[in-house]
């Protein structure tokens, strides 16, 4: 059984929340979806994480705000800044003292960035493990949608211009009539050589619930992103990078940059997969997010003490530059 809740953070917006295990877990992990997405898309991975018996986590994941069950936002809210500032409450709210494992799908490992750039003291000392699933810290840099740079440069213009659009279309969901139209598409823009379809409907749901307002409003600030230098920052965490190789949104150059970015970072490229890997391979991403709770559960206080010490030094000499 899940506890679900609604945390009512400072500008008014709702956010649905729902937690699993037991609340003196050794770690505490949170999931975080994707852009036009849900909870619901980590579904597989909580399974998995429940079924470690003893060695359970607690798990929190939530719809961002704009998405699944969560309140609506206002345009000017739609910016992954706003959603970083979102993780740093769901964690004070929810996560307890003990370490914390950030797993983050495309948008959501793209909130962990900024939730890292702008807490770096809070984050050394509380997070003990990253993943990061088809994700990027360099925007729409390396997003040719698996297409020839001509006809990528055009199909940007047109979603670029769509955006725009749909961002003042306010928070309704006229979309979900058309989903079963849409559905060729979202199967070629997601996907890889092979899915279950029980996975594009979960995928197909997400989307339906999600409003104009943030189908338009987060694609600025989600290709505008430029977090390398933060994570260059962040030192020794226990780190893992999953991508597909038919990932036509952040495909295997956005998680190799981040992998580099990162000391000591393991990256995974898997053959015929797309953007949806969390559903495509549910069972290997369970199976590397279970080593990073791990490799967090034996991760001791003075670690990450070290590492807040370090974070504090360096967000000093930013702030005096």
């Amino acid at each position: 059984m899940s506890e679900r809740s609604e945390l009512t953070l400072a500008d008014g917006v709702t956010l649905h929340v729902e937690v699993f295990g037991p609340a003196d877990a050794e770690v505490t992990v949170v999931l975080l979806h994707g852009w036009c997405l849900d909870r619901r898309t980590w579904h597989q991975q909580i399974a998995a994480l429940r079924g470690l018996g003893v060695r359970q986590p607690r798990i929190i994941t939530y719809d961002t705000r704009g998405h699944g069950r969560s309140g609506s936002t206002r345009l000017g809210s739609a910016t992954l800044g706003q959603l970083g500032d979102d993780l740093a409450e769901v964690l004070r709210r929810y996560a307890g003292n003990g370490p914390v494992v950030l797993a983050g799908h495309s948008m959501g490992g793209m909130t962990i960035m900024e939730y890292a750039d702008h807490y770096p003291v809070e984050f050394a000392e509380r997070v003990a493990g990253l993943l990061f699933v088809s994700t990027t810290a360099e925007g729409h840099t390396h997003t040719k949608y698996g297409l020839p740079p001509r006809l990528a440069t055009l199909m940007r213009a047109g979603e670029t211009l769509g955006a725009g659009l749909l961002a003042h279309s306010g928070a309704w969901r006229p979309h979900r009539a058309l989903l079963p139209a849409l559905r060729p598409a979202l199967r070629w823009l997601l996907f890889g050589d092979e899915y279950e379809d029980a996975a594009l409907q979960v995928t197909m749901k997400s989307v339906g619930r999600t409003t104009l307002r943030c189908i338009g409003g987060f694609r600025s600030s989600i290709g505008d992103q430029q977090r390398l230098d933060t994570l260059a920052r962040l030192g020794d965490v226990p780190a893992a990078v999953l991508v597909g190789d038919r990932d036509r949104l952040t495909p295997p150059p956005c998680a190799q940059s981040i992998a580099e970015a990162l000391p000591g970072t393991e990256l995974t490229v898997f053959p015929g997969a797309g953007h949806m890997l969390i559903l495509e391979r549910h069972a290997e991403v369970s199976a590397a997010l279970a080593g990073i709770v791990e490799r967090a559960a034996s991760s001791t206080p003075e670690e990450r003490r070290r590492r807040a010490k370090r974070a504090r030094k360096a967000n000093q000499y930013d702030q005096a530059a």
